[in-house]
Formats: C-alpha cells, sequence, structure tokens
C-alpha cells in the first residue's frame, strides 16, 4: 500500500501539479475527520506521516497530570503510568500513543475520502489561480470544446475556461476545435471551484491585437489613449505618439493599410477608426468624430457635465451622428464629453454676441463714414469755391491781357 500510495503522490504532483506536502496535509484532515467521527477521539489526535516508508499512524496525545488529579483518560495519563514509560516524563509534558484502528470501516473510508477530495479540489483550484493569475487582461489562444445557452468554454492549457454570452461577438460562431485570440478578463474563484473568465468584446482586446502587430505600440513609442468599442461592429481609438517624428495614426495603420487590416481581419470586419488624441478638447472632438468635418466646437459651463456642442455642415450631419447615432455615441466615449450635434443652418444664434458686436461696430462705421463724406462734401465744396475764384481771377488776368 505505501508504494501505491508514494507512486500516486508522484502522479498528482505531475498532473494536477499539487504538491506532496499538500495531498498529505488533505490525508491528514481527513484521517482525523474518519477517527473523531467513529471513535469521538479526535481532540487530542495527530496523524503522522512516514515519508520513507509512506504510512501513516494515528496517534493520540495526552498530558501527564498527578495520578489524583486524573480525570479524563483520553485526554490524559497518570504519572505513575506514565514514569513506567519513560523516567524522565513529568507533570505537564506530552505523550503521543499509537491509536491507528486496524480497520476504520466503511464509514470511516467513505469520510475519508471526502475530505481528501475535497481538499485536493481546494489545492488544484488555489494551483489553477496561481498559475493564471498572470494571465489576466493578456491575449492568449484558447480552443473551442463545447458551448451551451449560457458560455462558450474555451480550452486554455491545462484549463477551461468560459466565455459568457456578453462577451461572445455577435457576428462569430464558435465551433468545437476552432482556434481563438480571447482576452483573460477575470481569474478567481468560487465554490464550484476555480473560474478563469474570457471575452472577445472587451475593448482591450483591441489594445493587444494592436500591441501585436504594431512594434511603436509594444515598447511605448505610440500610446493608445482611449478605445471605445461596439464588438463585432465599429471600434474607435485615439492615439498619441512621444516622438514629434513618429506619425502616430499612420503607424497605426501601417503601409498600405497592412496592420489595421490585420487586426480588422482578427475580429471579423469590424471597422475601426484610429485618430489622433489631441491636448486640446475641441481638437481632440473634432478628430473622434473623423471622416466628418467640423466646424466649431462650442463647450457648456458645467465643467462637471463635461458637454460640447459641435456645429457641422448640414450635408456632413449623417456623417457625423452615424448609423443609428454610432459614431457620435462611440466619439462620446472615447472623448469622455456628452456631445450635442448640430447642422451650420440650425446655429445662427451661437454667435449672437459676436454679431451684436459686428451691427455696433458697422453702425459706427457707417456714422464715421457718413462724417467723412459730410467733411469731405465741405471740403470739395470749398475747393470748388476757390477754383471757381482762382478761374475768376484767370479769366479777368486774361480779359486784360
Amino acid at each position: 500500500m505505501s508504494k501505491e500510495m508514494l507512486e500516486a503522490f508522484a502522479t498528482l504532483e505531475e498532473k494536477k501539479g499539487i504538491k506532496q506536502e499538500v495531498i498529505v496535509d488533505a490525508i491528514k484532515a481527513a484521517l482525523v475527520a474518519a477517527y473523531k467521527k467513529n471513535y469521538n477521539q479526535a481532540q487530542n489526535v495527530e496523524v503522522d506521516f512516514d515519508e520513507r516508508k509512506g504510512n501513516f499512524k494515528v496517534m493520540a496525545v495526552k498530558t501527564v497530570v498527578d495520578d489524583d488529579q486524573l480525570q479524563d483518560d483520553r485526554l490524559e495519563v497518570s504519572l505513575s503510568d506514565a514514569l513506567a514509560i519513560n523516567r524522565a516524563y513529568e507533570v505537564g509534558d506530552e505523550i503521543r500513543f499509537e491509536v491507528t484502528p486496524k480497520n476504520f470501516g466503511r464509514i470511516a473510508a467513505q469520510t475519508a475520502k471526502q475530505v481528501i477530495m475535497q481538499r485536493l479540489r481546494e489545492a488544484e483550484r488555489n494551483h489553477i489561480v496561481d498559475e493564471y493569475s498572470q494571465y489576466e487582461d493578456e491575449l492568449i489562444t484558447g480552443t473551442v470544446e463545447r458551448r451551451d445557452n449560457r458560455f462558450v468554454y474555451v480550452k486554455i492549457g491545462n484549463v477551461e475556461a468560459v466565455m459568457p454570452r456578453s462577451d461572445q461577438m455577435p457576428n462569430e460562431t464558435y465551433n468545437p476545435q476552432d482556434k481563438i485570440r480571447v482576452l483573460v478578463t477575470r481569474v478567481g474563484s468560487d465554490s464550484k471551484g476555480a473560474q478563469i473568465v474570457v471575452s472577445r468584446t472587451a475593448p482591450d482586446l483591441v489594445k493587444r491585437l494592436f500591441e501585436q502587430e504594431v512594434p511603436e505600440i509594444y515598447d511605448g513609442t505610440v500610446e493608445i489613449v482611449s478605445i471605445a468599442r461596439e464588438a463585432g461592429d465599429r471600434t474607435k481609438i485615439a492615439v498619441k505618439s512621444s516622438d514629434p517624428n513618429i506619425d502616430p495614426v499612420g503607424t497605426c495603420v501601417g503601409q498600405r493599410g497592412a496592420r489595421v487590416q490585420n487586426v480588422v481581419n482578427e475580429l471579423g470586419g469590424e471597422n475601426i477608426d484610429i485618430v489622433r488624441y489631441e491636448d486640446d478638447p475641441s481638437d481632440y472632438i473634432a478628430n473622434a468624430l473623423s471622416p466628418a468635418e467640423v466646424i466649431a466646437v462650442q463647450f457648456g459651463d458645467d465643467d462637471e457635465e463635461k458637454s460640447a456642442l459641435v456645429i457641422v455642415p448640414d450635408y456632413q450631419l449623417s456623417l457625423a451622428i452615424g448609423k443609428k447615432g454610432q459614431s457620435v455615441r462611440l466619439a462620446a466615449r472615447l472623448t469622455g464629453y456628452k456631445i450635442n450635434i448640430r447642422p451650420e443652418s440650425e446655429v445662427e444664434f451661437v454667435d449672437e454676441d459676436k454679431d451684436e458686436n459686428s451691427d455696433t461696430n458697422d453702425n459706427d462705421n457707417a456714422n464715421n463714414t457718413a462724417a467723412k463724406n459730410e467733411e469731405a462734401s465741405s471740403d470739395s465744396a470749398e475747393e470748388a469755391i476757390s477754383d471757381e475764384a482762382e478761374d475768376a481771377a484767370d479769366d479777368t488776368y486774361d480779359t486784360k491781357e
């Protein structure tokens, strides 16, 4: 039995990654539980394991007391009995007696098995959590195993991850043995064991795909500042560069669009808009609504609400809003602003103050012009009178001649 036991330990450690010490502790706890249930002796029971022989022993621990103080022989041993074992024992010492039953019986064996299995499940769960927690928020390749009404089950290494319906792409079908790349969004445990949750719809999935396709993003030269995504349909990402000589948008698009196209193909044809991040919010919002043309961006007075009124040409209104409001909705998520879009023809009131100033200036200009005209007319009249006097003098002069 001892040889088979040690071989089983080695197999569990190799296949399940559970160390022998953990398995031994589980068996010790199981034997104590079984002994307690059948012999009501667990209060002072320990289990020893002989690592060389692979044998377990149940030991009862008793405290040495004076002969006249002995009350419970399950917990105590008289001093005279202790001295018969070893003359060195004193009152207060603990003595361990082997009480291993020859046969625990069917109930004891079943109890031990249940406790062992429970401890093994806990150890395996902790091992999985420890091993895969490093992959949280990372991209990993898995194999579809099966699916039901709630989840797609994806095999990752030696464990099975789940992909909830909300994390499944609406334009994709998952069949057994399909190879898919997923983002690990959660590694944890519950009453049923370890649980690894993966996603195909998380915005960070797009970020990790671009990191693989664009070396400048991976090394930090180009940074993805924000991502807004409606999985399976459209994604907007804002990028900036720490190197003024590198165009972040062009870098992500790649030569002839090769880099962004690889990401699009991985996402089943999902449209991806790459825009330049700007520190100026008005420029940033204008870029986020690309390819629509923006005339002006005006911000609300409430800084906490972070709202913006965007004015676009009439013929660009539908493009700026997008199908079912998708473009402006994604732009709002990307920038963090509540965006209201108005066509140019409906916002004459926007520059009312400026128009009033213009009217005042126009009136002033008109008045100045009138005054100048009056002065010019007066000067012209005086010049005309002077000219006439000179002509008369000339005529007189000519006449005299």
